[in-house]
């Protein structure tokens, strides 16, 4: 790489790391802790790329954004922050960010989006929209630091203000009409109404008509659109094909992979075909369970029950992260309503959290699958979902090493259980050097308990 990289963070470290890197790979680098002084760079003309934090000590880095973009529309600006909802992936992208990373980001990954920005300097977003500090829409419970989560947080963000039809699938408690509801919120069409029909509303001939005259050229969200019967999707067709003067933005959401239940002549062909033109899979609590913690510590601390606020404790927080949650957020935003009103003390024990979770449905186990289904399997339906997930676009670089990070971290935290923690032992067990399994117990950042063993 070749070029002045302007680096923007209050954390002392991520400074030194992102010089040290950089400076490795080429570039010069200026780096500071305040936001005043990079505005002095930037309005001094340094810099080819900029690299900034959000939460700032003098200010916020993305309303920093716009200025730098109309005083120098040429640079590009990485954004990085710690605040992991999609409210910040939109806001980056309104306020013509050229990337967003959540922290903690992956430094490759990083270097590679850096080098990209010195090789495609200049403008390459569409202008901010108007009204992007609306400071009702900070309440949005969609946050979640993991991979999954981000990457729909970036196709969010990109199909927001465009005219495509989008299919939102995922299960029961997912928050698919969430979803659905920003991409209104956010979108050229904020103004106008948001209309959720379901088949109902579409029964007789004229609903069509009267969905239409409520919706004026908003968004128009169809709910569940495989469980509506064929006649009345044949009906749908029509609308979409003929919406009239005012032709509203088409949403649909689905329980079940449209694809599949368009095979099993659940959806028709040509509905499917109109509706596609962005699909959006909102992935299940379970297959992001790093986030569980995150979203209880959202539901606890809204302060709506009168009490005061709760946390969880150790205990707590593993036994939530070992359920399944087959009613997914809204499951886990119950659970969590429940506990802030009964809950005896300010930090949730593993009691309370066990007794919250007996009173819930039965749930099957999380590896009951691997009665009926290899591993290799499942893997393969993982990394399938989570392709689709990008839609026509590919998944950031560097997704072999973060799969063999995921499948080898909990490899070895669950052989050291077996075992004991007994590191020998789990050497022997795994067929790897005991040097090689202390190096990935450090990499990884693997806490090694000694207790009883698990078989």
């Amino acid at each position: 790489m070749d070029g002045t990289i302007l680096v923007a963070d209050d954390d002392r470290t991520i400074r030194t790391v992102l010089t040290q890197a950089l400076t490795r790979a080429g570039c010069k680098v200026h780096a500071t802790s305040s936001l005043t002084t990079l505005m002095r760079w930037v309005g001094e003309g340094r810099g080819d790329v900029v690299i900034t934090d959000v939460a700032m000590p003098d200010g916020n880095g993305l309303e920093m954004l716009p200025k730098i973009h109309n005083d120098r529309p040429e640079l590009p600006v990485i954004v990085i922050s710690a605040q992991n909802t999609i409210m910040t992936a939109i806001k980056a992208e309104e306020a013509d960010a050229f990337d967003y990373l959540p922290k903690p980001f992956d430094l490759p990954d990083l270097m590679k989006r850096t080098s990209r920005a010195l090789d495609r300097r200049g403008p390459t977003r569409r202008p901010a929209t108007p009204d992007a500090s609306d400071p009702d829409r900070d309440d949005l419970p969609l946050v979640g630091r993991t991979p999954v989560m981000q990457a729909l947080y970036r196709l969010v963000a990109r199909v927001m203000n465009t005219d495509l039809p989008v299919l939102i699938w995922g299960e029961n408690g997912t928050g698919k009409s969430l979803i659905g509801r920003a991409i209104h919120d956010f979108s050229d069409r904020r103004s106008l109404p948001f209309v959720t029909v379901t088949a109902g509303d579409l029964q007789d001939l004229e609903g069509p008509a009267r969905v239409l005259a409520r919706v004026r050229g908003g968004t128009l969200l169809i709910d569940e659109i495989a469980d509506i019967p064929a006649e009345i999707q044949a009906r749908i067709v029509r609308m979409m094909d003929a919406p009239g003067e005012y032709t509203p933005r088409f949403l649909a959401t689905s329980q079940s992979d449209l694809a599949a239940a368009m095979k099993e002549d659940k959806l028709r062909r040509d509905l499917y075909y109109r509706l596609s033109g962005a699909t959006l899979h909102v992935p299940a609590l379970r297959d992001r369970v790093e986030d569980i913690e995150l979203l209880a510590a959202h539901f606890l601390g809204r302060g709506d029950t009168g009490n005061a606020t709760r946390a969880l404790s150790e205990g707590a927080a593993k036994v939530f992260a070992n359920y399944p949650w087959p009613g997914n957020v809204r499951q886990l935003e119950h659970a969590m309503r429940q506990l802030a009103l009964t809950s005896r003390a300010a930090e949730i024990s593993q009691i309370e959290a066990e007794q919250v979770l007996g009173a819930q449905p039965t749930a099957e186990p999380l590896h009951s699958q691997a009665n009926t289904e290899r591993l290799g399997q499942s893997v393969e339906r993982h990394l399938r979902r989570y392709f689709d997930q990008h839609g026509a676009m590919l998944p950031p670089p560097g997704l072999y090493a973060r799969i063999l990070r995921e499948i080898e971290a909990p490899l070895i935290e669950i052989a050291l259980s077996a075992t004991a923690g007994n590191q020998a032992k789990c050497a022997d067990l795994l067929g790897i050097n005991r040097n090689t399994l202390r190096k990935k117990i450090t990499d990884l950042d693997i806490k090694v308990t000694r207790g009883r063993k698990m078989m």
